[in-house]
């Protein structure tokens, strides 16, 4: 499966999403614009897309919710390191009170993995940033040291958005 992504104002990339009914796309926005996702086994019909590997997925990104993006720039040699934590972390957000899905995104054509979370309100996700199953998921990940200069390019980022109708 692969996601796609591209960037735009709200009101063209919702008559993108809107042309393609039979798509699962998803148009999201946040103070700096808006975004559309499309999660295809396919292509897409973006011209310049950032382009995604689903490497995890649970759930399904509906048309509501919010979202929370951690970008998260790897080196080449550190990625294999990297999806291996990835894959011994143990999340438990499945349990978590409003979570609805998560994708885990390989670049394939950057750096930067993405960890996608959509969550039903903004409070949910704060309050299970406030938990001990955040601190939890968190603590096993590489950071700092010679070998977190290895396997990351630059620091994370997080970037949140809110899916409207």
């Amino acid at each position: 499966m692969y996601i796609y992504m591209t960037a735009g104002t709200f009101e063209f990339l919702k008559k993108i999403e809107t042309k393609n009914i039979n798509e699962k796309m998803v148009t999201m926005e946040n103070e700096n614009g808006a975004l559309i996702l499309h999660e295809t086994m396919n292509g897409t019909i973006f011209k310049e897309p950032r382009r995604y590997e689903v490497l995890e997925s649970f759930g399904e990104i509906r048309r509501e919710g919010f979202v929370v993006m951690n970008n998260i720039p790897v080196t080449m040699e550190g990625r294999p390191l990297f999806e291996h934590q990835l894959k011994n972390q143990r999340r438990k957000l499945v349990n978590e009170n409003g979570f609805m899905a998560t994708r885990t995104l390989r670049p394939l054509s950057s750096n930067t993995y993405v960890i996608l979370t959509v969550w039903e309100k903004e409070f949910h996700y704060q309050e299970w940033q406030n938990s001990e199953s955040f601190f939890e998921s968190h603590k096993h990940t590489v950071a700092g040291g010679d070998q977190g200069s290895k396997i990351f390019a630059s620091a994370a980022y997080l970037s949140s958005y809110t899916i409207s109708v």
